[in-house]
């Protein structure tokens, strides 16, 4: 039995989660996996009426859960930052979820922006530190609201978060065994300080891994190269900043927001999955809004539960639907609504 915590959202995310929950369902009919799911009304509706983002009560029943399922966070009436820190970003830190992992893979069917590439091109994990850098909080004002304004805000990197992430990503490729390569993203030629630690941890790790080869490259040059040569990547390594810029690029990369999932990952704990996109309120209600990034999210989770037979024919079935039925991966234009597109899923999970 797994306990699943449910976080539908805001704005189009309880009608991702929706389908995706309906694939939850399939799954356990057709696998004999017991689920149990608990669902959470948090969000920008919750906050408005109380006051409240998310209780401490909340986060010590969430320790007791085997992962969790988000739709999306993000409400036009309240002011940004507010529920992206009292939210998401307190869930990664009080949960330790210090992997976000990001899959980056162009499936049939689907069109990439970059020209002459295909599925054969695009296939690659981007491992982000998640739970430190400049999203750590050090920092404030000095004289805030006169001409003598200061803002500081500090990247924080310990050893301990560096090595952590490092050896998820090194171990996450040895099981991939793909092109069994990681590159570090950094700039070390300029953040001296911080990527000197990261640079130096990544190869005194590297040597327990002699059967993966190391690469590095300045965060610049690795958004070009996703653009130009984005089959030269296997597993991509870095920072909590330039991991949360290159995976928005990532995502376009292989389609758009509308195919793109992650996970907030810990290892030894519960670990939190999502699709990429925001809440999107402008489609909300309609039903058109594009459910298969929530779905692969779903299927990310299952891996990382174990069930690996399961999560690789729900993505089978998402590959099916985008070569099939869809037209377009853009809300309003797949050809199909939003509960359509979730019952094609199970069609071809059932089918396979």
């Amino acid at each position: 039995m797994y306990k699943i915590a449910v976080i539908p959202g805001d704005g189009t995310g309880p009608e991702q989660i929706r389908e995706g929950l309906k694939v939850l369902e399939a799954v356990s009919e057709k696998f004999k996996i017991n689920f149990e799911t608990v669902t959470y009304d948090l969000g920008g509706e919750r906050y408005l009426r109380s006051g409240e983002a998310l209780p401490d009560s909340v986060i010590d029943e969430l320790k007791g859960f085997n992962a969790m399922y988000l739709g999306a966070i993000g409400h036009p009436e309240v002011k940004p930052g507010i529920l992206e820190k009292g939210i998401l970003l307190k869930l990664r830190f009080e949960l330790d979820q210090y992997i976000n992992l990001r899959p980056v893979k162009l499936y049939p069917g689907v069109e990439t922006p970059i020209k002459e590439k295909g599925p054969e091109d695009i296939d690659f994990i981007v491992v982000r530190e998640n739970t430190e850098g400049l999203y750590a909080g050090a920092g404030g004002f000095l004289k805030k609201g006169t001409s003598d304004e200061v803002a500081i805000q500090e990247s924080i990197n310990t050893r301990k978060g560096v090595d952590r992430c490092l050896r998820y990503a090194f171990d996450y490729c040895e099981k991939r065994k793909y092109k069994k390569t990681v590159t570090l993203c950094g700039k070390t030629n300029v953040l001296t300080y911080a990527f000197d630690l990261w640079e130096r941890a990544f190869y005194e790790i590297a040597q327990e891994y002699p059967n993966i080869k190391t690469e590095y490259a300045h965060v610049d040059a690795i958004c070009m190269w996703m653009i130009k040569n984005p089959e030269w990547f296997d597993v991509i390594v870095t920072d909590n900043m330039f991991g949360d810029i290159i995976t928005d690029l990532g995502a376009m990369v292989q389609g758009g927001m509308g195919i793109a999932a992650g996970g907030n990952i810990n290892p030894e704990g519960v670990s939190m999955f999502e699709p990429i996109g925001g809440s999107a309120p402008k489609y909300a209600g309609k039903n058109i809004i594009n459910p298969l990034a929530a779905i692969n999210a779903l299927s990310m989770m299952l891996e990382t539960l174990g069930e690996y037979r399961a999560a690789k024919e729900i993505e089978q079935s998402v590959v099916q639907v985008c070569v099939n039925n869809l037209k377009s991966l853009s809300a309003g234009a797949m050809g199909h609504t939003t509960s359509e597109v979730g019952d094609l899923v199970i069609k071809y999970l059932q089918d396979l």
